[in-house]
């Protein structure tokens, strides 16, 4: 049976598009594509506990938002302070933060990741803080559905620069680390990869795919997006030993 025309256009854009500039259970087995999404609710701050040691902005955002943020989180099989670690990195906790290329809210969905989520969710405004954090979290499933290998922390860490750079930039990386005879499902691989794909380096690129171009184009970020991984796992690691 065929996939409907919408999720297909969806996995095309997940292979272009990312989003702004270990431990065990990290990311659960989950059915995305199975699920039947409900509306928003309000959040209960009631519900939400949190530490002494939580800085301000970080404790503000659980008690609005950490129902929902757990609510999602668990019904897309993540641990809720991955989620509130990228929250960190990607926005800062600015629920109205907007990226001089469109990504916006505390997820920094860009617009047309934000266009198809819309319609595959049933969302009416991904502006809004609660569907741009189930947007988001649903977001981070599909590209984390995207990546095999045996070590978890590698598999999330894969997911995490898909979600910077775009999975086009992290597929080509992978693809560079075989031609090396290296492992693409190893992060480190991936990450030494990364620097390899910018325009100084055209002449790897033709041995590996016969142009003067990774398949995805030029990539000059690698810098940026190896230093959002890293932040991203700091601060998970940092609410692992706080939160709950």
């Amino acid at each position: 049976m065929k996939k409907p025309i919408l999720t297909s256009l969806f996995f095309a854009l997940v292979m272009v598009a990312g989003c702004t500039p270990l431990g065990e259970n990290i990311a659960r087995k989950a059915d995305t594509a199975g699920i039947e999404e409900e509306a928003p609710q309000a959040a209960s701050p009631g519900d939400v506990e949190t530490s002494s040691l939580v800085d301000p902005s970080t404790e503000r955002i659980i008690l609005r938002y950490g129902p929902t943020i757990k609510r999602y989180a668990e019904r897309y099989g993540f641990d809720w302070r991955l989620v509130l670690a990228i929250m960190k990195q990607e926005s800062r906790f600015a629920h109205r933060a907007e990226s001089h290329k469109g990504a916006t809210g505390l997820m920094q969905i860009m617009p047309g990741t934000g266009e198809e989520l819309a319609r595959k969710l049933a969302l009416v405004d991904l502006s809004h803080p609660e569907n741009n954090i189930r947007g988001g979290i649903f977001y981070l499933r599909r590209l984390y559905d995207m990546f095999g290998g045996k070590n978890e922390a590698d598999r999330l860490k894969l997911t995490l620069a898909a979600y910077n750079a775009g999975v086009s930039r992290v597929r080509d990386a992978q693809e560079m680390a075989s031609y090396l005879h290296e492992q693409p499902t190893e992060w480190q691989s991936v990450k030494d990869m990364l620097p390899l794909m910018s325009k100084r380096y055209h002449s790897l690129h033709n041995s590996v795919w016969g142009q003067e171009k990774p398949k995805s184009g030029w990539f000059g970020n690698a810098r940026e997006t190896v230093k959002y991984v890293d932040s991203v796992m700091d601060y998970y690691d940092d609410y692992r030993q706080v939160l709950n």
